[in-house]
């Protein structure tokens, strides 16, 4: 089995979120998927198939240690893969439940950018005792956090805390207790805890904890990127309606996301990325 490397939201060449793309004539067995996903162990790898009976492609997405709903950056990749495959365009994608796309366009230089459209955003107030528990986990005082932004879940595909801080070392020096983590998000089925910090209306800087997958952090997560649109979206923030995230810098993985949303309460977030392709040598 073929499976592709490729580095989702690279940022000048370098950095970006590693993902496997895997190409069958048919899905593979959930559990084959699994162990695929073990061996590649990378946090996503995404399975797609030609979808029999619509236009478009059936995709299921690993991490080493479950199935996820939806990941964003393994769609950038798959995107990438199919503009490298049938040529620049939009392609649907099928999800376990709903729909996405994505499309791919390849710059003079021939690196691959791609945009997914997320699936429908909602946001909503995390209970008060839950998040104290993930403070304490993260060593985190709420003195310390934003108070413009308030504590909330957020979905775009999945769901996710955002939690924003006052100032970039205390993003820097994130650090958590990984299996009290772990199980506080299996309680609430997050995906990902996304902890940010505002360095202007424009730019965003983004760490993600990802131990619901077996994996401390990712380093870029369009996923958590369409849900923190919608969140801003949601609490009526008066930013910019395009804006950038650079995640990954702490992990020595730059990666660059590019996010556009309207003003419809729910409607799908726009993210973009370049890509790179992984080498084994």
């Amino acid at each position: 089995m073929n499976i592709l490397k490729i580095a989702a939201f690279s940022y000048k060449g370098e950095g970006g979120n590693p993902a496997g793309v895997v190409f069958s004539d048919q899905m593979p067995a959930a559990e084959e998927m699994l162990e695929i996903a073990k061996q590649v162990g990378y946090s996503e790898t995404a399975f797609l198939v030609k979808h029999a009976h619509a236009d478009g492609w059936r995709i299921r997405y690993f991490a080493p240690e479950r199935e996820v709903p939806f990941c964003g950056h393994a769609t950038i990749a798959s995107g990438a893969a199919l503009g490298e495959r049938y040529g620049e365009g939009t392609y649907k994608l099928y999800l376990n439940q709903g729909e996405v796309s994505v499309s791919a366009e390849k710059s003079a230089n021939g690196i691959f950018t791609a945009t997914l459209q997320s699936p429908e955003t909602w946001s909503e107030d995390a209970p008060r005792e839950y998040v104290d528990k993930v403070l304490a986990a993260f060593n985190l005082k709420r003195e310390g956090l934003e108070p413009g932004f308030p504590i909330r879940f957020a979905f775009a595909g999945v769901k996710h805390l955002i939690l924003a801080v006052k100032d970039r070392k205390t993003l820097a020096d994130m650090s958590y207790q990984f299996d009290i983590v772990k199980s506080l998000m299996a309680d609430e089925d997050l995906v990902t805890i996304s902890i940010i910090w505002r360095e202007s209306d424009e730019l965003f800087h983004s760490r993600n904890a990802f131990a619901s997958g077996g994996v401390y952090e990712d380093p870029a997560t369009g996923a958590a990127a369409a849900a923190l649109a919608g969140y801003l979206r949601d609490i009526n923030w008066q930013g910019k309606k395009a804006f950038m995230i650079l995640q990954g810098e702490d992990m020595g993985m730059p990666s660059r996301l590019l996010v556009r949303y309207s003003s419809k309460t729910g409607e799908s977030v726009s993210v973009s990325g370049e890509v790179r392709y992984i080498s084994d040598n």
